[in-house]
């Protein structure tokens, strides 16, 4: 008995490691080659385009080539050109243009003096808010009163903002991480502080910019007036230095400011959003990729958002260098007006209302061409889980962030078609100090990370049509 016993027992043991190796041997060969194929295809994709991309060169075509594209100006009109042409090479099948309505407005001449001790006037280097009411090109003079914040602002009364140029000293809060969120709290805050300050009698508006650098150039933003305004206040921001240097001379004496503007909006005209696209091989449903065209007046916007608008022309080479033949239709939209009303994202939404276009997902990038570290993707949960199942790929791309829920730009009309919406996350660290000012230009881009943000943007429209 007990030899049989010891003669039975190796050979159930074998029979019993054979099956569970057998056993585990299926799964592990499925997943190998689930992985191997979408890695490969990833670093097709990465290949391609660190090797060849043009997306460096082509920036450098718009930011110093085109230069400034406000709304509404020449340099606006030629980027469309310059946008319809690019696209063309990158192999998009079919390109047109979308009227769009946009504000005239003309910044002009325009200053900031303040009177010292000794009675002489110094000039502050500022900006004007875009849409920003001027002074008739005349001099406004008034005493300067100092707020630290918005609760303080709204606290005040009428009769102590009365004939008042307010000065609006509140950095940024430098504790919080994520720059874009601190930019976006202060701007909330910052942004609706002319109409409150308009209606209890102040004649002007300062306010220090939204920057994370410590120089002092002035950065721009457009000023919101609230509609039942019946006076608006001229606003302008001035650098860090100025506004520190600012609020310590008001802490030991009243000071004095002379504010001249020839600022005037002069209607509307007609611009355009750009479009091209590779239609798809199996329906008509549409990716869609968005980025701003336009810029400041003053400003190359290499960062913001030339960065995204040649990867995102980028995307569409890749796809016809690599031969991809794209289930659906992939589209590039790139805005009109977004810096200075938004019009061209609402007019392209109402379009796709409009012609019930049936849009599965888009893509926007407007942080900069830095180092990709991720996707926000603000959609239901199933969608979110769908694309969690992708991390691995990505990572050995350092993109790795898929846990913010916002996608801010001009996509952001599209939500409410209940179009899944992503915004391409960067290390913004350094966005905030260039970000809508004189020093946004091609030389602040780097391009190995710019090419980074195009290979991710690739990578994620080729998931999103495979598997969509």
């Amino acid at each position: 008995m007990k030899k049989i016993f010891i003669i039975i027992l190796p050979l159930f043991l074998s029979g019993f490691l054979f099956s569970q190796k057998k056993a585990q041997k299926k799964p592990q060969k499925k997943a190998v080659t689930a992985k191997f194929n979408y890695y490969d295809e990833f670093k097709k994709i990465s290949d391609e385009i660190l090797t060849n991309g043009t997306a460096y060169e082509n920036l450098g075509e718009l930011t110093k080539g085109v230069g400034p594209r406000f709304s509404a100006t020449p340099g606006y009109t030629k980027a469309t050109e310059w946008a319809e042409k690019k696209l063309k090479e990158a192999g998009a099948e079919n390109i047109w243009k979308q009227e769009v309505r946009v504000p005239v407005w003309i910044r002009g001449k325009e200053s900031l003096q303040i009177k010292t001790a000794s009675g002489d006037w110094k000039n502050i280097r500022m900006l004007s808010f875009g849409n920003s009411e001027g002074t008739g090109s005349k001099d406004l003079t008034a005493d300067i009163l100092l707020v630290k914040d918005i609760p303080e602002l709204n606290a005040l009364t009428s009769a102590q903002v009365r004939d008042k140029i307010i000065f609006v000293n509140s950095p940024i809060d430098p504790t919080i991480i994520s720059t874009v969120d601190s930019y976006l709290i202060a701007a909330k805050s910052k942004l609706l502080s002319a109409s409150v300050i308009g209606k209890k009698g102040a004649k002007g508006l300062i306010i220090r910019s939204l920057t994370t650098a410590s120089d002092d150039v002035p950065h721009a933003k457009m000023i919101y007036y609230e509609p039942d305004d019946r006076v608006k206040i001229p606003a302008v921001t001035i650098g860090v230095q100025s506004a520190n240097e600012l609020e310590k001379l008001l802490k030991k004496q009243p000071v004095k400011a002379k504010l001249n503007m020839a600022a005037e909006s002069k209607g509307e005209t007609i611009n355009y959003n750009i479009i091209g696209e590779i239609p798809g091989n199996k329906d008509a449903k549409v990716i869609v990729l968005g980025a701003q065209l336009d810029s400041w007046d003053f400003a190359e916007g290499a960062h913001d958002d030339g960065s995204g608008v040649v990867q995102c022309i980028e995307v569409l080479r890749t796809i016809k260098a690599l031969g991809i033949a794209n289930n659906h239709t992939i589209r590039v939209v790139l805005y009109a007006n977004s810096e200075n009303g938004g019009r061209g994202r609402d007019t392209y939404a109402e379009y796709v209302k409009k012609k019930d276009e049936k849009h599965i997902f888009a893509l926007g990038t407007d942080s900069g061409g830095y180092s990709p570290r991720g996707f926000s993707l603000d959609m239901p949960p199933q969608r979110r889980r769908l694309i969690f199942e992708w991390k691995n790929y990505f990572l050995p791309y350092g993109v790795y962030d898929f846990d913010q829920t916002y996608a801010i730009q001009d996509i952001s009309p599209l939500k409410k078609l209940d179009i899944p919406l992503a915004e391409l996350v960067v290390d913004t660290q350094r966005y905030f100090d260039y970000h809508h000012s004189v020093e946004d230009t091609f030389d602040k881009v780097n391009k190995r990370e710019l090419l980074f943000g195009a290979t991710a943007m690739t990578q994620m429209i080729f998931m999103i049509d495979k598997n969509w």
